[in-house]
């Protein structure tokens, strides 16, 4: 193989890269959930639910995108030595071609979620805008969230509860407050990843006057924030199997607390960017392993009531 036949595959990683695909699961789980509830309420609509997973995976890697594009614009890289991303920073490609990429993700996810509008009703336009504006001045605008410390309320509310609805929406065309329930520990642990991201890049975030949560509460408050939403998710959990929200077999998901008590050590013990570093792909992970415990759980639930009615 020539080093130019090589070149499609490394530009191919570099994208992936940029992508920041550790992140993906505060899709992927949101929709998993959305299926499970559908499912256990005879509504579930596969191509609605692919054609809605499409949308929300390519919104997020935008998102992704558009971080990446802003943070580099305002120098919020420069001191920083570890972390997702930071494809500008190394020069591995340019900001025009990041910025063209996050337009045409947006503008795909978009058309993908017009085509779904019509397909079920006006609410997921008002879900949907909500989606789309967060993406948007996430780090872009007057305004940046996450520059304002509302990233993690941010990505709580639309990548929780309201993402879960939006795909519950599509499949069921009405209005639910399961959904709306089921997203409150799916939100706490996505808000989770972004902030262990925030407590490694306190110090070079604060030199910038990027002012995330993290920095706003000081380090030793943020570490206690972690501990808060990293536990407040198992919490709400058990809370919403007591009011019979979830069915008791989404119990399993405490396969996954022994690394939530890992994680929830590291963080609030070490202060070493590369640990951190490690610490925020660790708890995109715990994330992706909690949600999927949680649909497993449901999908265990739905396979009882279907062998007992036979």
């Amino acid at each position: 193989m020539t080093s130019a036949d090589a070149m499609p595959l490394s530009k191919w990683r570099i994208w992936y890269r940029a992508a920041r695909p550790r992140t993906l699961t505060a899709t992927y789980v949101p929709l998993a959930l959305a299926a499970a509830i559908t499912l256990s309420q005879g509504v579930f609509d596969l191509v609605k639910f692919l054609l809605s997973l499409i949308a929300a995976v390519l919104l997020q890697v935008a998102a992704n995108l558009i971080n990446e594009y802003y943070d580099f614009r305002r120098g919020a890289e420069d001191q920083k030595q570890a972390g997702q991303g930071m494809i500008l920073k190394n020069g591995l490609l340019s900001p025009r071609e990041v910025l063209i990429a996050a337009v045409a993700t947006v503008a795909v996810g978009a058309l993908i979620g017009l085509f779904l509008l019509f397909q079920s009703g006006p609410w997921l336009l008002i879900i949907g805008f909500g989606g789309v504006l967060v993406v948007i001045t996430y780090t872009a605008g007057p305004y940046p969230l996450a520059y304002h410390g509302l990233g993690e309320i941010a990505v709580f509310i639309f990548m929780g509860p309201l993402m879960i609805l939006g795909a519950y929406y599509v499949m069921a065309v009405r209005l639910d407050w399961t959904p709306v329930l089921v997203g409150i520990p799916v939100g706490l642990m996505v808000a989770a990843i972004l902030h262990a991201n925030n407590v490694r890049d306190i110090d070079s975030d604060r030199a910038v006057n990027k002012r995330t949560l993290a920095v706003i509460l000081g380090p030793r408050a943020a570490r206690i924030e972690y501990l808060v939403l990293v536990g407040g998710a198992y919490i709400a959990v058990a809370i919403l199997v007591l009011f019979g929200v979830m069915p008791i077999t989404v119990a399993i998901v405490l396969i996954t607390l022994p690394e939530a008590i890992r994680l929830i050590q590291l963080v609030t013990e070490n202060a070493d960017p590369q640990l951190l570093h490690q610490a925020q792909g660790r708890t995109a992970k715990l994330h992706g392993a909690f949600g999927l415990w949680l649909a497993v759980g449901w999908l265990v639930w739905l396979a009882i009531q279907a062998l007992f009615r036979h």
